[in-house]
């Protein structure tokens, strides 16, 4: 899918996308070529397993734009409103790495760095809403709703301007900087969408050295635009446990009473 697939339904439904979504991508593809007899689900494997390369370095501006109708705007280094605004995200920045090294800090006491990351959302949120001319929130969905979980985490306005940036915590190990695993994704649904802005979008990235003596440290920073920031799709089926224990799908089980006989 490289940039545009077809040159007609463009780039939409990256990574971590569902099931659902990629067989709707194909209905459009059946659509522009009314040629093809196989219904989209039976074009889905082969689609995939042949175009993977073409799932790779999609730009991520034109992610969000096919799936919200917003721009990922690029910060101009000229702007008087950007240049003011990165000052204060930096000053918040430092001030969060402070707390959290701080030896009585909160965050010691917990075992796993995926806990962390909380923490230096509600810190970032706490410094940046009362910076003068700033206010900050957790961005809402469609219908209104706080959603801490999936990108963005947090919301940046600009009181006189008006402007908006999207800031999204990430914490990683020292020495993992240049790691293939995945770090980032974002999932397109229209219910819990929270990119309701044309907006700067920042990456705030924390480095931490390995927990040691129950105290983890922060060492560095760094605050990135993604403005050029490239993707990639990861397209996966998905079922639940809800999908897979079901009594009519069991045929044999421990417990006698949820056991069942096949039918012949």
């Amino acid at each position: 899918m490289g940039r545009c697939l077809n040159g007609g339904w463009g780039c939409v439904r990256y990574l971590s996308l569902s099931f659902g979504i990629v067989v709707t991508m194909l209905a459009r593809t059946t659509i522009a070529q009314p040629t093809a007899l196989k219904p989209p689900v039976d074009q889905l494997i082969p689609w995939l397993l042949d175009e993977n390369q073409q799932l790779r370095g999609i730009p991520f501006d034109k992610v969000i734009f096919d799936t919200t109708g917003k721009h990922v705007l690029g910060v101009d280094p000229k702007n008087e409103i950007d240049e003011r605004v990165i000052k204060q995200i930096t000053a918040a920045l430092d001030e969060t790495m402070q707390r959290m090294n701080a030896p009585d800090s909160p965050i010691h006491g917990l075992g796993r760095i995926n806990e962390v990351s909380s923490h230096f959302e509600d810190s970032l949120r706490a410094l940046l809403d009362t910076t003068p001319g700033l206010s900050c929130d957790f961005p809402r969905t469609a219908d209104g709703k706080i959603q801490r979980s999936g990108y963005p985490d947090l919301r940046v306005v600009d009181l006189a301007s008006k402007r908006v940036f999207y800031l999204d915590p990430k914490l990683y190990v020292a020495g993992s900087r240049d790691s293939t695993f995945r770090t980032f994704y974002f999932e397109p649904k229209i219910a819990t969408n929270k990119i309701h802005d044309d907006a700067v979008h920042f990456i705030a990235g924390f480095e931490h050295e390995p927990r040691k003596e129950g105290h983890w440290n922060f060492t560095r920073w760094d605050l990135i635009d993604l403005a050029h920031f490239n993707v990639k799709l990861k397209a996966e089926f998905q079922g639940s446990n809800r999908d897979m224990y079901r009594p009519e799908a069991i045929v044999a089980s421990s417990v006698e009473r949820d056991s069942v006989t096949p039918k012949n």
